[in-house]
């Protein structure tokens, strides 16, 4: 490998969302699969100073690392492709950068110096950028860098990023640079005549702020002619074999194979003289090709409040994506707008429907639609899967209907209510500031003994990615468990619960986590997997599912019983903790 890390800068122009997040993604997955060390970052000219308090309908999903930050969701596009686990070095925005910029200036780190966007903001974001490449010890663990730069070039909150990607290549030198810039190729008129001038217009906003792209990739619903690649060549001085068209595709996970027969991957080794090595791409061709060709076909409900906006649960959409691809299965995603469910016959909605997931959300709008979903799938019954707020409303329902308690609610939406059966977590109680305040990042979780949790992670403890204010209140825990919920997930300390089955239903079971965000393509995630093999069951499938599950199934105890080593015991018990044998 080489000694030098290299930076490769992904920048967009005419219009957003033409894919710099798939195409930085894809460009990592083909270079991951010839040897090389991969890390990502995405430069986000927003003042937030991150995602956590944005609304998911205007900047969809907020995704979070292990490490606790929550970051635009681009990072999982990049973890997903690239199976790995970035951290808040990843992430990078006006806000952070200026933050920390101004509080520097107030410890009077630049002596004195009128604190100016150039050189100050471009070198923190610089900085940002180097400091990218290192591992926990402090030296490069990455050979290369693939930065992509949020919003589309003439952004004027982007010009401090793009002054400060033009700077690196001066400073670690342009061997070690390289500009990929993502442009529309559009067809106009009655006869799809195609367009080149608003990629000549991209590229040359580009040049005038001081970068000239080495790649173009050309978004474009039919492949480019070679008098067309021509032509751009010589309109924007690039290489005619740097202009790669990228045309629309079935699934995104043909995006990096796509590349490959482009040959982009071996036009960056050539450009920033790495080693030139033979890609193994036949475990992403298998992906691919059980995506394309399935064998099976379920319908999955998903139930939430943001419906409206495909990228608001963008991470859920594509674990039930890799949760077909480990079934062999096509899962048709059916969104339920929660709020507009309390209005319609839910046996209608939910016609044809194989498999129920309530999604995560915040606040009063739409719950009792959670509720109804919940109650639903619990009764038919219906493989369920509640993530985060779909835990907290399941619980809601159970209480309501299975322990009597009819006036049963969240504090979050009730704050009167006679029975708070989820309360918000007693450090979370006196935080004034919204942002990155909630409890946040991965945390060990211990699964009960015999639970269904148990046996689809086959382990008895897991790691978890949390993004929460609210749980389940610990004062109704004994009542639920003795009227047949099972609370298999807890914390090392007893204290939080975050898991929840109903081990008298055939796939009832709940997370206080976010476990989308840990599923990979090549990785389906245990939860995910398990709902589409149960609802493949309900769907008539019962040999395959023996098929395909056998190797996570454990045998099941007369009861569950959370099992420990010695080092989980000596972890601060709950008093009268023997109440977790359930």
């Amino acid at each position: 490998m080489s000694a030098e890390t290299k930076y490769i800068f992904v920048t967009g122009g005419v219009v957003s969302g033409l894919g710099k997040g798939i195409t930085t993604a894809s460009l990592g997955r083909l270079l991951r699969n010839r040897g090389f060390r991969i890390t990502f970052q995405k430069l986000d000219p927003y003042i937030n100073v991150d995602a956590d308090t944005m609304n998911p309908y205007q900047h969809g999903e907020a995704f979070v690392t292990d490490d606790g930050a929550v970051t635009d969701l681009d990072l999982g596009h990049y973890e997903r492709f690239v199976d790995i686990s970035l951290t808040r070095r990843a992430s990078v925005t006006t806000g952070s950068v200026y933050s920390t910029v101004i509080e520097k200036e107030r410890r009077g780190d630049y002596l004195g110096a009128t604190v100016q966007m150039i050189p100050h903001i471009t070198n923190e974001i610089k900085e940002r950028i180097r400091s990218a490449a290192k591992g926990t010890s402090g030296e490069p663990d990455a050979d290369i860098v693939i930065a992509e730069v949020g919003g589309t070039v003439g952004d004027i909150e982007g010009l401090p990023f793009l002054e400060a990607i033009r700077q690196f290549r001066k400073d670690v030198g342009p061997q070690n640079v390289m500009y990929i810039h993502v442009t529309l190729i559009p067809s106009v008129g009655p006869w799809g005549e195609v367009k080149t001038k608003p990629t000549q217009h991209s590229v040359m906003k580009l040049r005038e702020i001081g970068l000239q792209p080495d790649v173009l990739i050309c978004r474009t619903r039919l492949p480019l002619s070679q008098e067309m690649k021509n032509k751009i060549s010589l309109f924007c001085d690039v290489e005619p074999a740097a202009v790669v068209d990228a045309v629309d595709v079935d699934t995104i996970y043909e995006v990096p194979l796509l590349f490959e027969e482009a040959g982009l991957a071996d036009l960056v080794v050539k450009r920033l003289g790495l080693p030139e090595t033979t890609p193994d791409l036949a475990e992403w061709r298998e992906i691919v090709s059980r995506i394309k060709q399935p064998r099976y076909e379920v319908n999955v409900a998903v139930v939430g409040k943001y419906v409206e906006n495909g990228d608001a649960y963008i991470s859920i959409a594509e674990a039930l994506k890799h949760a077909g691809i480990a079934n062999d299965a096509r899962v048709n995603i059916h969104w339920v707008d929660s709020e507009k469910l309390e209005r319609q016959p839910i046996e209608q909605v939910m016609e044809g429907i194989d498999a129920v997931l309530v999604a995560p959300g915040f606040g009063a709008r739409g719950v009792e639609g959670k509720v109804m979903a919940a109650h639903y799938a619990r009764t038919k019954p219906l493989p369920f899967l509640g993530v985060c707020y779909g835990m907290q409303m399941a619980v809601v329902e159970f209480a309501r209907n299975m322990c009597g308690l009819a006036e049963a609610h969240s504090e979050e939406v009730n704050p009167r209510t006679p029975h708070p059966v989820i309360h918000i977590l007693p450090d979370q109680k006196n935080v004034p500031n919204m942002g990155n305040s909630m409890r946040l990042g991965s945390h060990r979780c211990l699964l009960v003994s015999g639970s269904m949790a148990e046996r689809l992670y086959g382990e008895s403890i897991i790691y978890e990615r949390h993004r929460h204010r609210y749980e389940l209140n610990n004062d109704y825990r004994e009542l639920l468990t003795k009227h047949g919920m099972l609370c298999s997930g807890l914390s090392p300390d007893y204290r939080l619960v975050e898991m929840v089955e109903i081990p008298s239903h055939p796939y009832f079971i709940a997370t206080q986590f976010h476990p989308e965000f840990q599923s990979r393509p090549n990785r389906a995630h245990p939860l995910f997997r398990g709902l589409i093999a149960a609802a493949l069951e309900h769907n008539g499938f019962r040999a395959f599912r023996e098929t395909t599950t056998k190797t996570i199934e454990r045998p099941m105890t007369s009861r569950g019983e959370l099992t420990l080593d010695n080092e989980e015991k000596n972890i601060g018990l709950v008093e009268n903790a023997q109440t977790l044998e359930l």
